[in-house]
C-alpha cells in the first residue's frame, strides 16, 4: 500500500444558510484515505457524513453550503495533487465521475426520469472516455451484468421509474463504477438493497477496490456492513470527528460514549434466538425502558386470499400488452390485531407490490383483501377512501413521498385535515405530540423536507402515518433510511405503539436482524410468491426452502471478524418474472412442517 493518501482531508469547516440562521454542518473533520483502503464513515442523520462527501464533490454549493474552512488534497490520476475546496468547478466537471465516483443515497433522485438507463449509462463514457456509442453501449451492459441486474440488454432500454428500488440502486452503482475512479464515494449505497444482492454488492465493491486499488470512503449507519467492508472507521457525531481507529479497534474497543451507544443500538442477527415474541431493544443512557414481549391477539385483522398482482408489459408500434410481469402470484396470509408480518426477499421479488396491493395503490388482477369483515377489493373510489382512515403505509423513500414545497407540520397535518378528524388549537397540540413522538426538535415544524436528512424525512413520513390513528400500517422498508441510533428508537417507538395502540404492522423489509427483532410472523418472497410463512422464530431458527437458507447465509454481522467471502454467497441468477399472455402459472401448495410453518412445494424456479 502506498504511503500517499488519494485524498487528505484537513481541518473541514461547512456552513449553511437557512432561514433560523448559520448552520454548521461540519465543524472541524480531518482524515485521510490511502489507495485500495475503504474507510467508513459513521454516525447518525445530521452528523455531518454525507455533508463531507458532497464537499469532496463540491456539490455541497448545490445545496446551500460554503466550505468555509480547510483544505482537501486530492492526487490525481496525472499524479498532481489539488485542493478540491479551490478547484474552479469546470475543472470538478471534469474531475466528477472521472476521477472521482460517487454513488448517491437516493437512487430515485440520483437518476434522470426523462432519459432511458442505457442513455445515462453511456452518458458518462461518452463524455470522460471518448468512447463511441457502440462501445459505450457494450460497457454498459458489461456493468450491468457486473451489478448482477437481470435481463441487461431490456433494462438498457427501460426508465428509472419502471425498475425496483434496488435495481435502480445497482444502477447509480454501475454508474459510478463506469470510468473506474481512484476515488468512489459510496453514500448509503446498500440502503434500499436487499441482503443477498448487497452482500453481492459488497463483495463486487471489494473486489474491484482489490483489482483497481480504487480508495473507497463508505458512508453508512448500517454496522453490519461496516464491520464487512471497513478497514478503518470514523465515526462522526453533530458535525465532529469523536473516533477513529481500525474497525476491529471500534468494534471491540470503543472508547467513545457515543460509539458505545452506536454499537448498543445495533440488532444482531441470532439475539432473539429461543424467544418466541418480538420485543424492545435495550438502549445504552435510555431509562425506564419497557423492553416486556409484545403478544399480539388471536383475533384476525386482514386476511388476504390468493393475492395476484400483475403488471402489462407494452411492445411494438401500436403499444399493445405482449407480456405481464408476474409481481405478485398466489399470495395467502393472516395478519392479526396487534401483531406483526415482515415480508422479507430481494428487490423486485413483488414484497412492495403485495404491500401496495392491499390499499389498492396498484389495482390487484384478483384475490380476497379482508380488512377488519371489509372487502376492500369490493370497494368504490369514495368508500376506498373512507377505508383508508384504517390503514397507512411509510414508503421507501420519505423524499419521494413528502412534498418539497409544504412546511412538515403542514404535511403531518394534512391527513387530519382531509378526513376532519381534528381542528384548530387541537390539530396544532397533535402535530407537535407527533413530532415528540418520533423524536424531532419542534423547530423542525417550519422546515420544509429538503432541509431534513434522510433518517428524519423518514420519521416525518412515519409521524403522518399516524396521524390518524389506523388499524394497520403497511411500513415499507420504513426503517432502512435510518442509521442505527435512530433505527432502534424508531423500531422501539413502532412497538410500544403496537403495545398500547393495538397495531397491526405488514412490515416488508430487507433487513433480516432488523426483522427478526420486530416480527411475530415472517413470510420470505421470490419470484412473486411466498416460499416460506410461519412463526419468526421457525423461519430463522429452522429454514427449510432452498431460498430461505441462501438468504439467511448473506446476512452480514455486526462483527468484523465473522466476514462473509464471495464463497458464502452462492445465487443463482434470478429468473425473469415476465411471461407471455397465454401463461398459466401453478397455484401455490405448500407443506405445513412444524406447526404454523409453510414451505412452498410447487416448483417456485429456485
Amino acid at each position: 500500500m502506498l504511503d500517499q493518501p488519494i485524498v487528505d482531508i484537513r481541518n473541514l469547516r461547512v456552513e449553511f444558510q437557512t432561514k433560523d440562521g448559520e448552520v454548521v454542518g461540519v465543524e472541524d473533520v480531518s482524515f485521510s484515505i490511502n489507495p485500495g483502503e475503504t474507510v467508513c464513515i459513521v454516525g447518525e442523520s445530521g452528523s455531518g457524513k454525507s455533508v463531507s462527501s458532497l464537499s469532496l464533490m463540491r456539490l455541497v454549493e448545490f445545496g446551500g453550503g460554503k466550505i468555509a474552512g480547510g483544505r482537501l488534497i486530492f492526487d490525481r490520476k496525472d499524479d498532481t495533487e489539488t485542493d478540491l475546496a479551490k478547484t474552479p468547478q469546470n475543472l470538478m466537471r471534469t474531475i466528477r465521475g472521472n476521477e472521482i465516483g460517487m454513488i448517491f443515497q437516493e437512487p430515485m433522485t440520483a437518476l434522470n426520469p426523462v432519459f432511458t438507463v442505457g442513455r445515462q449509462l453511456t452518458e458518462g463514457l461518452r463524455v470522460h472516455s471518448g468512447m463511441s456509442r457502440k462501445d459505450a453501449e457494450a460497457r454498459a451492459l458489461d456493468l450491468l451484468r457486473e451489478v448482477r441486474i437481470p435481463e441487461p440488454e431490456a433494462r438498457l432500454k427501460q426508465y428509472p421509474h419502471e425498475l425496483s428500488g434496488g435495481m435502480r440502486q445497482r444502477v447509480v452503482i454501475a454508474m459510478a463504477m463506469a470510468c473506474r475512479p481512484r476515488l468512489l464515494i459510496a453514500d448509503e449505497p446498500t440502503t434500499a438493497l436487499d441482503v443477498t444482492i448487497q452482500a453481492e454488492i459488497l463483495a463486487l465493491m471489494d473486489r474491484l477496490k482489490r483489482e483497481t486499488g480504487t480508495a473507497v470512503m463508505f458512508i453508512t449507519h448500517d454496522m453490519a456492513v461496516v464491520a464487512q467492508m471497513a478497514d478503518r472507521v470514523v465515526v462522526m457525531f453533530r458535525g465532529n470527528k469523536v473516533e477513529e481507529g481500525t474497525v476491529e479497534e471500534i468494534f471491540e474497543n470503543p472508547q467513545h460514549d457515543y460509539t458505545k451507544a452506536l454499537l448498543s443500538a445495533v440488532p444482531k442477527l441470532g439475539e432473539m434466538n429461543g424467544k418466541d415474541l418480538p420485543e424492545p431493544m435495550r438502549l445504552l443512557g435510555v431509562d425506564g425502558q419497557d423492553v416486556r414481549p409484545i403478544p399480539g391477539t388471536t383475533e384476525p385483522l386482514l386476511k388476504v386470499r390468493n393475492l395476484t398482482t400483475r403488471f402489462p408489459v407494452k411492445g411494438g408500434f401500436f403499444r399493445r400488452t405482449v407480456a405481464q410481469v408476474h409481481a405478485v402470484e398466489d399470495v395467502s396470509f393472516t395478519i392479526n390485531k396487534g401483531r406483526t408480518l415482515s415480508l422479507v426477499g430481494e428487490s423486485g421479488c413483488g414484497k412492495s407490490t403485495a404491500g401496495r396491493s392491499l390499499l389498492r395503490l396498484v389495482e390487484p388482477q384478483s384475490g380476497t383483501i379482508d380488512l377488519a369483515g371489509l372487502d376492500v377489493m369490493g370497494l368504490s373510489h369514495r368508500d376506498l377512501r373512507r377505508a383508508r382512515l384504517d390503514m397507512q403505509m411509510v414508503f421507501q423513500d420519505p423524499f419521494a413521498s413528502l412534498n418539497p414545497q409544504m412546511q412538515l407540520a403542514d404535511q403531518v397535518a394534512e391527513p387530519m385535515w382531509n378526513f376532519g378528524t381534528y381542528k384548530g388549537a387541537e390539530l396544532n397540540k397533535r402535530v407537535e405530540m407527533l413530532f415528540d413522538r418520533v423524536e424531532l426538535p419542534r423547530t423542525f415544524l417550519r422546515r420544509f423536507p429538503h432541509e431534513l436528512s434522510g433518517g428524519q424525512r423518514q420519521r416525518v413520513a412515519i409521524a403522518r402515518a399516524l396521524a390518524l390513528n389506523p388499524k394497520l400500517i403497511v411500513a415499507d422498508e420504513s426503517v432502512s433510511a435510518l442509521d442505527v441510533s435512530v433505527q432502534a428508537q424508531v423500531l422501539n417507538l413502532m412497538m410500544e405503539l403496537q403495545a398500547e395502540l393495538g397495531l397491526s404492522y405488514l412490515f416488508i423489509s430487507h433487513d433480516m436482524a432488523v426483522v427478526e427483532r420486530v416480527s411475530h410472523d415472517v413470510g420470505v418472497m421470490y419470484l412473486g410468491r411466498i416460499v416460506e410463512m410461519g412463526p419468526r422464530r421457525a423461519v430463522f431458527e429452522d429454514p427449510r426452502h432452498p431460498y430461505t437458507q441462501a438468504l439467511m447465509k448473506a446476512v452480514p454481522i455486526a462483527d468484523p471478524r465473522r466476514r462473509k467471502t464471495e464463497k458464502d454467497l452462492n445465487f443463482k441468477p434470478i429468473p425473469s418474472p415476465i411471461h407471455p399472455l397465454d401463461y398459466e402459472p401453478a397455484t401455490s401448495e405448500y407443506e405445513e412442517v412444524s406447526k404454523g410453518h409453510f414451505v412452498l412445494t410447487t416448483e417456485s424456479g429456485y
